[in-house]
């Protein structure tokens, strides 16, 4: 059965889901896809069972990253996607806190060659646990800032808080 929760963040709702004692999915509640994905879970509709630790575990360094307390993510995760994507995630999860890569970057990392990289970003792309597994580090060829579940605004916003980026004045994440 899966559980769930929220946590509010200066980028927004996240949604948090847990299958097990292991975390599952973290999404931008604002996005309809999460939305969607949501009304097709199972909840435990049972309010005196507790939830699992690990979404207090979650929440608790969620937090710790807003607030420049952690780099690195350590929890139990159970992404659910084919054995291409956990590839990919995998390999997401090993760019460091601050730095970034390309779509072909992550490609060769992998063993591909360059021509994979749509690929990569299609796997890039069905990332159920953003910013656990850091898919807001992957730029375009150049450098160019290319689509996030969460949307341009809060990448640009997660990347400025990662020292990747300067922030200007007027930013903000819309």
């Amino acid at each position: 059965m899966s559980h769930y929760a929220t946590l509010s963040t200066p980028i927004g709702e996240l949604l948090l889901r847990a299958d097990g004692e292991r975390l599952s999915g973290v999404f931008h509640l604002e996005v309809a896809r999460p939305a969607k994905a949501v009304s097709q879970w199972r909840y435990d509709p049972d309010p005196e069972r507790s939830p699992p630790a690990v979404l207090k575990e979650a929440q608790a360094q969620l937090d710790a990253y807003f607030r420049h307390r952690l780099e690195r993510f350590d929890l139990p995760l159970a992404p659910h996607g084919s054995a291409f994507q956990q590839r990919v995630w995998e390999a997401l999860a090993e760019v460091p806190f601050g730095d970034t890569a390309s779509y072909g970057e992550l490609a060769s990392r992998l063993g591909f060659g360059a021509r994979h990289a749509r690929a990569i970003g299609a796997a890039v792309g069905r990332n159920p646990l953003c910013l656990v597994v850091p898919c807001h580090r992957v730029l375009g060829r150049g450098g160019e800032l290319r689509g996030y579940a969460g949307g341009i605004g809060r990448k640009r916003w997660l990347l400025e808080h990662e020292g990747v980026l300067s922030a200007p004045l007027w930013a903000s994440i819309d």
